[in-house]
C-alpha cells in the first residue's frame, strides 16, 4: 500500500500483547473491542476508541466474584472469547468461565450474559446462558427477539468435539433461555468451528466463525441466511481471513473476527492475531515453528462489500500490517506514564491479578504510602493464593524496573520481579535468605514445569534493591543495583520461547507473557514487600 501521508492508518495489531479474541461495537461514535482474559482478574477488557486507529483500555467488566469466580482455576482456564453487543439502550456481555479444559472429553463451560447501561458499570448479575460450550453470543434481531448463538462442544469419544452452532431463544425480561434449540451451523471443512456472532445486514444473517483452531490455520468463516434458523450458505471463497499458507505475512494465526460499520458506512473486521517471533533480521520462521512470545493479539481490516459478501478490501485473504482507516476525525489519547508512583488510592488500570481480586489481607496501597506492600502467600506454581500483580508485556524490545524493600528471615519467603506466562513458566528474579540468613539475590526458572536455580549473589541486608528485566528481541536479561546507578547482571539470558502458546508441552496455552511484582512466604507468617514504584518502558515500533 503507498502511505499517503493525508491518510490515517491502522498500525496492526491495534491492541499488542495478550488480547485475543476481538468483539467489536460501535456505539454513536464510540467503539468498543472485548477481548478474552482467561485466569487474569478482572476478566474482560474492553478497550475503547473514536477513530478505529488511537485505542485505549477503558474498563473490565468482571470485577467481583459475583461476576466472575475462578478460585482454583489452571493455567489458559477462565474467561473464555467475550462477545459484546448493544440494545435496547444497554449493553451486553456474553463469557464462558471455562473450569476444565484438559483432555479431549466433556469441558464444564457454564456460560453467562450480563449487562449495563455504561459500559464502566455497573453489571447486573451474571444469568445462566448454557453450558453447551464456550463462546456464547447474543443476537438482538430488529423485531425485538435475543437469541443466544454458541458453539457446542461434544465430549463423546469419536465425535468431532467441535460440533457445531446452536442457536436458542433468550427471554431477557425472564433471564431464561426458551424455545427450541438447534443447531444451524455444521462449520466447514476447516474445523474447530467456535467463535459465533450474527451480523443482520439488507435482510440477510450473517453468521461469522472461528475456524482452524487458533494456531496457524485460524481463519475467519462467514455464511448467511434470510432467516435466523437457517439454512446457512458459506462464503463462495471461505474463508474471508487467514494466515495459512502465508508465512511471508507479519501477522499470523489470523482468525476469529466480527464486522462493524462505522458512522460514514465504511466496514471493517476485528480479528485475533499473532507476531511469531522473527530471527534478528526480521526473517519469519518457517510457518508453524514459530513462538507468540507477547501472546495473541487484536488487529483490524478494511472490508468491501461485493454481491451480498464481505472481502477484504485489500484483496486476497491475508491480513495486512498498515490498513487505511476510516474518515473520521483522529482521535489519539494522553500517552500512559512510564513509571507507576503506587500514589493512587487503587491500582493503575493496567495491573491484574490471578484468579481473584485484590484484597486487604495480601495488598495495600496505605500500608505505607506511596508504595505497594504486597503479602507473602502461596508460591507462583499454586492455583491459590497468589500475591502477585502483573501488566502485559507488549513489545519485542522493553523493559521492567522497580525499587523493591524486604526483609526476609527464612528461605520460605521470598519476593521480587516476574515474567510470568503460565505457574509451570516463569522467570524471577527474587530476593531471600539463606539457611544462615545471609540475604541473597537469585534468578530462578520455571519451564516445561521443571524449577531450577541459577547461582545466588549475596547483598545487604538492609535498604533497597532495585530489580530489572529486559527483552531483547528473544532474550530475557536480568540485572540489579543497591543504589540506582550501578547496575549488575545476574544469571544468564533466558530464551523467551519456552513462555509463549507454542512453547509448552500442553497444548491448552491462550494466553501471553505478564511482568510483574509478587511475594510469597511458604512459613504462613506473611511476611511483606514494599515497592516504591514500577517502570514499564518499550523501545521498539511494531
Amino acid at each position: 500500500m503507498t502511505q499517503d501521508v493525508t491518510m490515517a492508518l491502522i498500525d496492526n495489531p491495534i491492541l499488542p500483547g495478550f488480547n485475543p479474541d476481538p468483539s467489536i461495537c460501535r456505539v454513536g461514535d464510540d467503539y468498543y473491542i472485548a477481548t478474552s482474559t482467561f485466569e487474569w482478574f478482572p476478566g474482560v477488557q474492553i478497550h475503547h476508541s473514536k477513530d478505529l486507529v488511537h485505542w485505549r483500555l477503558l474498563t473490565r467488566v468482571l470485577t467481583t466474584t459475583e461476576l466472575l469466580d475462578m478460585r482454583g482455576m489452571d493455567n489458559s482456564e477462565g474467561v473464555y472469547a467475550p462477545a459484546l453487543s448493544y440494545a435496547d439502550g444497554r449493553f451486553w456481555l456474553c463469557f464462558s468461565n471455562v473450569h476444565s479444559c484438559r483432555g479431549f472429553s466433556w469441558m464444564a463451560t457454564p456460560c453467562f450474559v450480563t449487562s449495563a447501561e455504561d459500559i464502566q458499570g455497573p453489571w447486573s448479575a451474571p444469568v445462566p446462558f448454557g453450558n453447551y460450550g464456550f463462546d456464547p453470543s447474543l443476537f438482538h434481531d430488529d423485531d425485538g427477539r435475543k437469541y443466544m448463538v454458541n458453539m457446542q462442544w461434544d465430549g463423546r469419544k469419536d465425535h468431532n468435539h467441535f460440533a457445531g452452532i446452536l442457536l436458542q431463544q433468550f427471554d431477557a425480561e425472564r433471564g431464561i433461555l426458551v424455545g427450541p434449540v438447534k443447531t444451524i451451523f455444521a462449520g466447514t471443512e476447516l474445523g474447530c468451528t467456535e467463535g459465533p456472532q450474527i451480523l443482520k445486514k439488507d435482510g440477510y444473517y450473517y453468521l461469522i466463525t472461528a475456524e482452524g483452531g487458533t494456531e496457524y490455520r485460524h481463519a475467519v468463516t462467514v455464511a448467511r441466511s434470510r432467516s435466523v434458523w437457517g439454512p446457512y450458505e458459506v462464503h463462495p471463497d471461505n474463508p474471508l481471513l487467514t494466515s495459512h499458507h502465508q508465512p511471508q505475512a507479519k501477522l499470523q494465526r489470523a482468525g476469529h473476527g466480527f464486522l462493524v460499520e462505522t458512522q460514514g458506512g465504511e466496514w471493517y473486521l476485528s480479528h485475533l492475531c499473532g507476531r511469531p517471533l522473527a530471527d534478528p533480521e526480521g526473517t519469519p520462521h518457517p510457518q508453524g515453528e514459530g513462538f507468540s512470545i507477547l501472546g495473541r493479539e487484536s488487529a483490524l481490516q478494511r472490508i468491501r462489500w461485493r454481491d451480498g459478501w464481505p472481502y477484504l478490501a485489500a484483496g486476497g485473504r491475508t491480513p495486512q500490517r498498515w490498513v487505511e482507516g476510516p474518515d473520521l476525525p483522529p482521535h489519539p489519547w494522553p500517552v500512559e506514564p512510564v513509571r507507576d508512583e503506587f500514589n493512587g488510592p487503587e491500582l493503575a488500570l493496567c495491573w491484574q491479578t490471578l484468579r481473584e481480586p485484590v484484597s486487604a489481607d495480601w495488598l495495600s496501597l496505605s500500608a505505607n504510602p506511596g508504595h505497594l506492600r504486597l503479602i507473602g502467600r502461596h508460591y507462583l506454581y499454586s492455583r491459590y493464593q497468589q500475591s502477585l500483580v502483573a501488566r502485559r508485556w507488549q513489545a519485542f524490545h522493553a523493559r521492567a524496573r522497580t525499587e523493591m524493600r524486604f526483609a526476609p528471615e527464612h528461605p520460605m519467603q521470598m519476593a521480587g520481579l516476574v515474567v510470568y506466562y503460565a505457574r509451570g513458566g516463569h522467570y524471577l528474579l527474587k530476593q531471600s535468605v539463606d539457611d544462615q540468613g545471609q540475604a541473597l539475590l537469585q534468578l530462578v526458572q520455571f519451564v516445561g514445569d521443571q524449577y531450577d536455580e541459577h547461582p545466588a549473589v549475596s547483598v545487604p541486608a538492609t535498604g533497597p534493591v532495585q530489580l530489572e528485566v529486559t527483552l531483547d528481541h528473544q532474550w530475557y536479561r536480568f540485572r540489579y543495583s543497591l543504589d540506582g546507578e550501578h547496575w549488575q547482571s545476574i544469571g544468564p539470558a533466558l530464551n523467551s520461547t519456552p513462555l509463549s502458546d507454542e512453547g509448552g508441552n500442553d497444548v491448552f496455552r491462550f494466553t501471553g507473557t505478564m511482568v510483574g511484582l509478587f511475594a510469597c512466604d511458604l512459613t504462613g507468617q506473611g511476611q511483606h514487600a514494599d515497592f516504591d514504584w514500577f517502570e514499564y518502558q518499550e523501545f521498539d515500533a511494531k
